[in-house]
């Protein structure tokens, strides 16, 4: 088993997505281990996203970030990094394929509807930010056999 962040962006709420990209998660068989709908502060986003500090679009997704309530997520499931990041769809909305979440329902690249970790090391260090060990619940999911 693989763990992996996910983050439903605030766009997703305010256009009502949330339920509709779960279920795209949930369907291709990964597992919710946590999920929490929070206010991201602007010292979690800046620390979220340090890797583009100095970066043009920084302050944009530090304010996008900020803007609204987001839920966040650790899920797991066999590679699941990297399938996560194959069922979200390439992050420019040009480049995101019918099919994926990016590709269904993203308008503009700059507001991005859901963040998905983009190795196993940031994963755990996003995961780290998010959630306590405490907020982690650790299931069986009875269909595995059937996945």
């Amino acid at each position: 088993m693989e763990y992996t962040f996910a983050m439903l962006k605030p766009g997703v709420l305010q256009r009502r997505l949330a339920g509709e990209i779960i279920a795209r998660i949930e369907k291709k068989g990964l597992q919710i281990h946590a999920c929490k709908m929070m206010q991201v502060s602007e010292e979690l986003a800046r620390e979220h996203y340090k890797e583009h500090v100095g970066k043009p679009f920084f302050n944009d997704l530090v304010t996008y970030i900020t803007s609204g309530p987001v839920i966040a997520f650790i899920i797991g499931g066999d590679d699941a990094v990297a399938v996560l990041r194959k069922l979200c769809g390439a992050t420019r909305v040009e480049d995101a394929l019918p099919g994926t979440i990016r590709g269904d329902f993203a308008e503009h690249t700059g507001k991005n509807i859901i963040h998905a970790s983009d190795s196993i090391e940031s994963a755990k260090r996003e995961i780290a930010l998010f959630f306590t060990e405490h907020d982690f619940i650790d299931w069986k999911d009875n269909n595995d056999e059937w996945i």
